[in-house]
């Protein structure tokens, strides 16, 4: 065919990818700049796979339709409306939502991710499968998240993906890992070869200009020569001066959609505004045109006109948005009307079409659009949800209400959009349209002020004056209300002074009828826990444990802003990721993305995951400086700092903590300096200076009491009272101790727990010591926080060393040094390795060598060693041979091997270590 000529190895790979696809599925992209012919390739393979029995189901990003939630997909799926009902209903239903055919809560993005991936192999398992997806940068946020999740795991099935996207475009479509074809311009002689087929009446000189105003683009070629005049095309007239080609072909094209007839033109303005590419909804929106209206413009090439499947598309995307461009005013409301009365079952974009419809202000459009914008904002599109308050903004009649609504649009899109600059316009439109401001309109400012350099005390006053002055009521339904209130209670744990908490409460309390229970929990665990965070434990875990449902991500964020001081962020652990995936596919608002980042890697630091919270805080790093959120990156680089204490990488923790220091001073984020003390502090434990470590933990909190309203001073009683004790202060290393006593911190968490534990264990006379230390170590779910545990380890081996218990002193060193060893701790490593020379030990072992089996599994490792398979070992102790294989998977770790060849060796040098420190025994005894 004409339109791919000079393409032939571009179709030839193309061919394979399709053929390749058939039989175990795969994706490819196709890339280039606008008009060097990526949807005449696309076209190519369509027909090729159609011809070859395979089924073609096509979609194309519409820019009319970027801002309406899986428009694209809608479009995709639509013709397997009816094996929708082969989907199981957990699947179905979500789908069914989501694509506007039922009612219901928005559905989870990854479980529309999975029944669209679920329908797809369903429908291929008879008959393979092509997803044909152009303009993929015009695809909906939405359907671009989905169709990257689907793209990536095609593998294995025989669907087939192929998208195609102008080259340097942003898109929400991540196509990370999948394969890649950039179409480069015509080569010379395939250009020429192109423009003599379709014109071969220009003369040599018009087309060497031609020729070289096209720089060999496919587009330009074929559409440049029908704007010229038939004396210009015989050179018998002269050409233009310049050509600019992108100005130029949109002119062309609006050009030629003009010489349409009304019919033709309505029709085709229908389908842009529309975007589906459904005959059926044209045909529906109107009853004065039919299919035969459209044969004009598929005569002129404009359009293709699919008539077995009842489905259109425009040749390019400067044709559809030509056709916009030539409408009058009065035809683009009757297009939108025409489809909105159409669109009745789909609300989101009926309220848009009837946005655009109106021209004055009407406040029943603008409450639809308004009611739009929260569900948009529940499936996690915050910049969908902006743009719907925004037009809801422009036709609302009040001006009070006008400001709140374009209020409400800021404070989205800086609390959660990341969109800053746009937030900082609509808020400055709120105060223009109502001076006297509303709570959205404060909130907002509080995240603009924070991100600018403002300092929290500024903020905390603003939105404390904004709250009390308000006309809410304290009706507890009012979201503006509990939107600020979440927003003031993350203020006051900036502040770290508990002054700043009392107008937050004032205002919970006055809440009616009563308070959110999200708000209350949160209040209770996150403000100062030690003291309140007990009564709302079991509530808290209600919430994590509902997380599994949850799909608002402003909702996943704030449970687990509850749940940081709770230790409950492991719980949480899947539903952080949902949102991190969705933030990657930029499908899941920024600020949110951030939230469950930090969550995650607190989860990833304490349970020992510690190269990955690494990445983690990178990841948050970048996410922050790319949408100038300054005022987070303390967090991450807390991280950082943590990471580089407990590796050993001094110099980075130390300047990692002063700039942390230096940048919250000035402007009062006293949370961020208790991070900065608490990890400067783990820095000073790790390379032994325990004065300083000491000072750095007094200024967390003062010995004996744990600081009110300074939840982070928990993370650090223990190294308050390690530090203590190696200071000659045993009096307020047991001040503090008792202080965690008294506070019950074990009510809170089993990593808190812990450290209660052994804080007096620490302090515990020597007689009394090892009792409780065995008591703390058999604590249940210590195992979960392996840091914190080797340290305890460590803390008894030490103690039972200078207590003359040798052998038991090294049974706990080797299992902390194993820890330590995992986990790559290096300045603990080395203070392991010490203590069990000081056994005694000439040169301390590797893990594979220092390792505590249980009796059962060393009885296990020994069989075995000998030769024996799982089933005869589970025959001879009574043991299925699956039980058998889970404990040999835990014995190889400790053993610091990875196969049974290898049991032999680590068992006879586990055998002589323990002999030899039985004699030390004897002798420290004699």
């Amino acid at each position: 065919m004409w339109s791919l000529v000079g393409r032939d190895e571009e179709f030839a790979l193309a061919r394979r990818f399709l053929r390749q696809a058939g039989v175990n599925g795969g994706a490819l992209l196709i890339s280039g700049e606008p008009g060097v012919g990526k949807t005449a390739l696309l076209d190519g393979v369509a027909e090729a796979a159609a011809e070859a029995g395979t089924r073609v189901l096509r979609a194309a990003g519409v820019e009319f339709e970027a801002d309406i939630s899986y428009s694209g997909l809608n479009q995709l799926l639509f013709p397997l409306y009816d094996a929708f009902g082969e989907l199981a209903p957990a699947h179905r239903e979500p789908l069914r939502v989501a694509l506007g055919f039922g009612a219901g809560q928005p559905p989870d993005r990854l479980l529309v991710s999975n029944a669209v991936l679920l329908l797809l192999r369903s429908m291929a398992a008879a008959r393979s499968l092509l997803l044909v997806v152009d303009d993929l940068p015009w695809l909906d946020r939405s359907s671009s998240a989905v169709l990257g999740f689907v793209a990536r795991r095609l593998v294995g099935t025989s669907v087939g993906f192929l998208g195609a996207s102008r080259s340097h475009t942003a898109s929400f479509f991540e196509h990370g890992g999948i394969p890649e074809l950039n179409l480069q311009p015509l080569q010379p002689d395939a250009a020429g070869e192109l423009i003599n087929q379709r014109f071969p009446e220009l003369a040599p000189a018009v087309r060497r200009r031609l020729l070289s105003e096209a720089h060999g683009n496919p587009l330009a070629l074929l559409e440049l020569p029908t704007a010229l005049s038939e004396p210009q095309r015989l050179a018998a007239a002269s050409l233009p001066a310049i050509l600019p080609l992108p100005r130029r072909l949109q002119a062309l094209f609006a050009s030629r959609v003009s010489r349409l007839p009304e019919s033709c033109r309505r029709l085709l303005l229908l389908g842009a505004l529309d975007g589906t590419g459904e005959l059926g909804v044209l045909l529906s929106a109107t009853d004065e045109y039919d299919l035969d209206d459209l044969e004009p413009a598929e005569r002129d090439q404009l359009v293709r006109v699919h008539r077995n499947n009842r489905r259109f598309g425009f040749r390019h995307p400067l044709i559809e948005s030509a056709v916009v461009e030539v409408a009058t005013s009065a035809e683009l409301r009757w297009a939108h009307n025409a489809l909105a009365r159409t669109l009745v079952a789909q609300p989101e974009r009926r309220a848009w079409h009837l946005g655009e419809a109106t021209v004055g202000p009407d406040e029943k459009v603008a409450t639809l659009l308004e009611q739009a914008a929260h569900r948009i904002l529940r499936r996690g599109d915050a910049v969908g949800a902006v743009a719907s308050l925004t037009r809801s903004a422009d036709l609302t009649p009040d001006p009070v209400e006008r400001s709140r609504r374009l209020a409400q649009a800021a404070y989205i899109g800086a609390d959660a959009g990341g969109e800053l600059t746009n937030a900082s316009q609509l808020l400055d439109d709120a105060r223009r349209a109502s001076p006297g401001g509303s709570l959205h309109a404060a909130a907002a400012a509080v995240h603009l002020l924070l991100n600018s350099d403002g300092d929290v005390r500024t903020a905390h006053r603003l939105l404390v004056g904004a709250i009390q002055s308000g006309s809410h009521g304290y009706d507890a339904e009012d979201q503006a209300l509990i939107d600020a209130m979440h927003t003031l209670l993350l203020l006051c744990y900036y502040s770290g002074e508990p002054a700043m908490w009392e107008p937050f409460f004032t205002a919970l309390d006055r809440l009616t009828p009563k308070p959110p229970e999200l708000l209350t929990v949160a209040a209770a665990t996150f403000a100062d826990p030690a003291r309140t965070g007990q009564a709302a434990a079991n509530r808290l875990d209600g919430m994590v444990a509902g997380l599994s449902d949850e799909g608002d991500p402003t909702q996943i964020v704030r449970i687990g802003t509850a749940s940081i001081y709770m230790d409950r962020c492991p719980d949480g652990r899947d539903a952080n990721w949902r949102v991190v995936r969705l933030g990657r596919e930029g499908a899941a608002p920024a600020r949110r993305h951030l939230g469950v980042l930090l969550h995650l890697c607190f989860d990833d630091y304490h349970t020992g995951r510690w190269r990955e919270a690494a990445e983690l805080a990178e990841e948050g790093l970048a996410l922050c400086n790319e949408h100038g959120f300054r005022f987070f990156t303390w967090y991450f680089q807390y991280i950082q700092a943590l990471l580089a204490a407990v590796r050993g990488d001094v110099n980075t923790n130390q300047t990692i903590t002063d700039a942390i220091l230096r940048w919250a001073a000035p402007r009062g984020v006293r949370a961020g300096a208790s991070f900065a003390y608490h990890a400067a502090g783990l820095n000073d434990l790790a390379r032994g200076d325990y004065e300083s470590a000491y000072q750095n933990a007094a200024l967390l909190t003062p010995a004996g009491t744990l600081a009110p309203y300074v939840p982070h001073a928990l993370w650090g009683c223990l190294d308050f009272v390690e530090a203590a004790l190696r200071t000659n202060r045993s009096r307020e290393a047991a001040a503090h101790a008792t202080a965690m006593q008294e506070a019950n911190l074990a009510g809170l968490s089993s990593r808190l727990a812990l450290l209660s534990a052994a804080a007096a264990a620490l302090v515990a006379a020597d007689e009394q010591a090892e009792e409780l230390f065995e008591a703390t170590l058999a604590l249940p779910d210590v195992e979960r926080w392996p840091f914190d545990l080797a340290r305890v380890r460590l803390a008894y081996g030490e103690r039972l060393r200078r207590t003359k218990a040798t052998a038991k002193s090294r049974a706990q060193l080797r299992i902390a040094l194993a820890a330590f060893e995992r986990l790559e701790a290096q300045p603990w490593l080395e203070r392991a390795a010490n203590e069990l020379r000081a056994t005694g030990l000439a040169k301390p072992r590797s893990m594979a060598r220092l390792a505590v089996l249980t009796p059962q599994e060393r009885e296990i490792a020994k069989l075995a060693g000998s030769g024996l398979t799982n089933k005869q070992i589970g025959e001879k102790l009574f043991l299925s041979h699956r039980t058998v294989g889970t404990h040999l998977y835990q014995i190889f770790p400790k053993l610091g091997i990875t196969s049974r060849a290898a049991l032999r060796d680590a068992l006879a040098a586990l055998d002589d270590d323990e002999d030899e420190g039985s004699q030390l025994e004897q002798t420290s005894k004699k």
